[in-house]
């Protein structure tokens, strides 16, 4: 568990200096797009800070099935508010936040390192008892930065 911790305060660390670095004015940004992922959380989030859950499937090739959303914050028998990091492999991380009341909430991403430099997204956040996924619904984009 400490060796979690110490990778999530790593990739927080390293996450906040790209954020910091991009903070030049820049006006152009490319246009908004769908953004559609799935997650299941069943076998590796417990509630606990440093659990994650698993991306299923997501319809952004910066999003690969595999990734892991790291959670900062415990959970609550009334769902969950914390900051976060999805890790997509080696230099890859966005950094975001998620409140999540229930089974329904929102989800945004501000800024990253690798193919995340310049991300925004906010989803809905639902879930799919049926299937036992949670799925994210809404809109991304890459600001300033030629994606």
């Amino acid at each position: 568990m400490k060796r979690i911790i110490g990778v999530i305060v790593a990739v927080t660390l390293a996450g906040a200096f790209a954020i910091a670095s991009q903070a030049r004015t820049d006006a152009s940004s490319s246009r908004t797009r769908a953004l559609h992922a799935t997650k299941e959380c069943t076998s590796t989030y417990h509630g606990e800070p440093g659990d994650y859950c698993t991306i299923m499937s997501s319809n952004l090739r910066a999003i690969p099935a595999g990734s892991k959303v790291f959670y900062f914050e415990a959970g609550t028998p009334d769902g969950i508010e914390s900051d976060l990091v999805l890790y997509a492999g080696p230099g890859n991380v966005a950094l975001g936040h998620v409140t999540l009341p229930g089974t329904t909430g929102v989800i945004t991403f501000r800024g990253g390192t690798g193919d995340f430099r310049g991300f925004r997204a906010r989803a809905d956040v639902t879930y799919d008892q049926a299937h036992d996924l949670w799925h994210w619904d809404g809109t991304y984009r890459f600001r300033g930065h030629g994606h």
